[in-house]
């Protein structure tokens, strides 16, 4: 067993030094916001960054609307090559993926392996033939509670900044221009021909209860992944970074940091596992 030194010295790393870099990027029905319980926890190890390439009221995507051009997948994945090389400048960088996310990530790793250190797929879409898109209803027809309840097992615990964030942007014509036209230039795009040229150690996270990303076809994707290793998180929908955050917290920590993760751990044993070192 673990001293009460040895415990808190996990939870507690050093305070000074250069952090390797970790890249969020969120899915079609988040922002960039939506990290709110996982980005301060991992910034205590990795320097963390957000970038909103899915700003569906921003100007650069209405700009490239009108000029009637896609949001396309290949779009979002030079806006992030954009992003990292203009202001970030220090690979090899680790990306933390959710659902529309997962496609932006595997894109960039493969056409970018240089700059990437290892991966997680939450989620991620793109993996199937066929995806469930039960939020387009919702927003069709202005009921934000029908996305919500699309991507979330249980609704019990969330925030209501959350619930009201969806229902002002639900009321704005400008966000739901662009998230329809993000919906309908990035929904047939697959990367599951992209996984086997995936070179980054990277980890697969499904959902058991997951309504718009089929789990069983997830467990088939990830067996396709060179270095890549496969968790179903019980009882959980589309967001487990949100609904099971304090366990998706530690999982990717250890992921991220140990030399041969092992991702087959309950809780407890994530919570007793000091990180034994800190890719850069």
């Amino acid at each position: 067993m673990p001293t009460l030194k040895e415990l808190f010295s996990g939870l507690r790393p050093r305070r000074y030094g250069r952090k390797p870099h970790l890249v969020l990027l969120n899915g079609l029905a988040e922002q960039h916001e939506s990290w709110f319980r996982n980005a301060k926890h991992w910034a205590r190890y990795f320097e963390v960054h957000k970038p909103n390439i899915l700003a569906y009221e921003g100007d650069a995507f209405h700009k490239r609307i009108n000029d009637g051009l896609p949001i396309s997948v290949d779009y979002l994945v030079e806006q992030l090559k954009l992003y990292l090389d203009q202001f970030v400048q220090n690979p090899p960088y680790h990306l933390v993926s959710s659902s529309l996310g997962g496609k932006v990530a595997v894109e960039f790793a493969v056409r970018y392996p240089e700059l990437v250190g290892r991966v997680v797929l939450i989620c991620p879409s793109g993996m199937g033939d066929v995806e469930q898109l039960p939020i387009m209803e919702g927003v069709r027809h202005n009921d934000h509670e029908s996305l919500v309840r699309s991507v979330f097992n249980s609704t019990r615990n969330l925030e209501k900044g959350l619930l009201k964030y969806y229902r002002r942007m639900f009321s704005s014509k400008k966000w739901k221009k662009g998230f329809i036209r993000t919906v309908k230039g990035t929904n047939d795009h697959s990367v599951r021909e992209q996984l086997k040229l995936l070179k980054p150690m990277t980890l697969f996270v499904s959902g058991e209860l997951d309504r718009i990303v089929d789990p069983k076809e997830g467990a088939r994707a990830a067996q396709e992944i060179p270095k890549g290793q496969y968790i179903e998180i019980p009882n959980c929908g589309h967001a487990p970074q949100i609904e099971k955050s304090a366990y998706i917290n530690r999982l990717v920590i250890h992921f991220l940091t140990h030399p041969r993760p092992n991702c087959k751990q309950t809780m407890l044993q994530l919570l007793i596992k000091k990180p034994s070192r800190v890719h850069s």
